[in-house]
């Protein structure tokens, strides 16, 4: 049954306002400061709003989440292969945060969360490629943007479910992501599982009733009922909490326990892969500035990368001693964003600001390589996604990315220094230094 995902109708509606804040849901605007001191821009093309810029997001009949998802589709989608020497495996996590109640939703419920575990695996035959994202989801997913599972099948992942972790190579370091406003765990796919192909152990994060879906264990959906007024600043709030919840229960798995309350099981060797003294974080958009939050509370967070994510509230202007990554779009950067000049004054460890021409926001998620595609059963044409996703092509822009955050991130807990942050690079010529 599905719990909670139409039970009024200002949850169903909020269910389409992928890439809308709950201001602009309400029909609202505002030109009031934020608490930060900044005045985010609402037209700023890298502004969290713009998330789902160019989805136009329909009302979801619940019936769409269960007719026909059987059967051949017209349009298979395909992502992008993992770059990386290993495999890749993985397993879906549920999380209960007995401490917190979920401030999205009325009642004293616990904050509820889904993760997935990516890590480079072993004897993967026999274990089932991942979808991108579960079934009744996915449907949600495809509805809320005009489109059936008829229409289009969602792709298969590289991660092998319940895979055996790879234990030749000791403990892995960490890596967390966090995603988009109203956006899921799912659009950042296509680099964590390249992350954990390299040898990383990457968790992706859903950030229940902010993410637009998010499917539980029995079927059950949660959708997004974030409150009209929401400031983004406790938004984020709540996304750092949610990351510093996770990092303890990886906590209970690096000692052998097992956080789910289900209790199902959990891949062979990942108690022993879980190194909790290296641990990184990177996020996009609203996820980005999730990252910089989250290392202000956790300090057990070692680095931090932001894809093009604006900042908001008091945390980018307090000093961080850790190694931070500012990685935008061609017409983002400090120059034009005083909430990222603000934090680059306050980076006291190593810290490098770089940006990718002819990328735009949504370059950073999986809606790069994934819009593309559909382009023809959303309605948009070749101009309309040059001005969504910018001029770059789709592959090239996901592999320049993986290979700059897996660069960052190897010299940071590895400790294996990559030419590529010294300065520009022949074999990457998209990529510039913001000095």
């Amino acid at each position: 049954m599905i719990a909670r995902a139409f039970g009024t109708a200002g949850a169903l509606a909020v269910a389409l306002g992928a890439g809308m804040t709950p201001a602009m849901a309400a029909g609202k605007t505002s030109d009031k400061p934020a608490a930060n001191g900044f005045s985010p821009d609402q037209n700023a093309p890298w502004a969290p709003e713009n998330d789902e810029a160019p989805l136009h997001h329909k009302p979801v009949h619940p019936d769409a989440l269960t007719s026909g998802r059987t059967g051949p589709s017209g349009l298979q989608l395909n992502m992008p292969a993992p770059t990386g020497p290993y495999s890749v495996g993985m397993v879906g996590l549920h999380l209960v945060d007995k401490s917190r109640t979920d401030p999205y939703i009325p009642g004293s419920t616990p904050r509820e969360l889904m993760v997935s575990l990516w890590y480079p695996a072993t004897a993967t035959s026999g274990h089932y490629q991942a979808p991108w994202m579960p079934s009744i989801s996915g449907a949600h997913f495809l509805a809320s943007r005009g489109l059936s599972p008829q229409q289009v099948t969602l792709p298969t992942t590289a991660g092998h479910v319940l895979a055996p972790v790879n234990t030749k190579l000791g403990k892995l370091p960490v890596l967390l992501y966090s995603t988009g406003l109203h956006s899921d765990r799912a659009m950042g796919t296509a680099l964590a599982q390249d992350l954990a192909s390299r040898g990383y152990l990457v968790v992706t994060v859903d950030h229940t009733h902010d993410a637009n879906e998010v499917q539980f264990p029995g079927n059950r959906l949660e959708v997004n009922t974030m409150p009209a007024g929401a400031h983004s600043s406790d938004t984020l709030n709540v996304r750092a909490h949610d990351i510093r919840f996770v990092i303890n229960q990886l906590s209970t798995i690096s000692k052998g326990g097992n956080p789910d309350p289900g209790h199902p099981t959990l891949p062979s060797g990942l108690s022993g892969a879980v190194d909790m003294s290296r641990i990184g974080m990177f996020g996009w958009s609203l996820g980005g500035a999730a990252v910089d939050t989250s290392m202000q509370l956790d300090h057990r967070i070692a680095a931090g990368a932001d894809l093009d994510g604006q900042f908001f509230g008091t945390a980018p202007s307090k000093d961080l001693d850790r190694p931070f990554m500012l990685f935008s779009s061609g017409t983002h950067n400090r120059n034009n964003d005083g909430s990222w000049r603000t934090l680059w004054s306050h980076l006291k460890g190593y810290r490098v600001d770089i940006q990718l021409h002819g990328a735009a926001h949504l370059s950073f998620s999986d809606n790069e390589w994934m819009v593309p595609q559909e382009a023809g059963l959303l309605g948009l044409s070749q101009a309309q996604l040059q001005q969504q996703f910018g001029t770059i092509d789709p592959n090239r822009a996901v592999a320049v990315q993986r290979a700059y955050l897996a660069a960052f991130f190897d010299q940071e807990l590895r400790h294996q220094h990559s030419t590529l942050l010294d300065g520009p690079a022949k074999s990457y010529p998209e990529i510039s230094f913001v000095r």
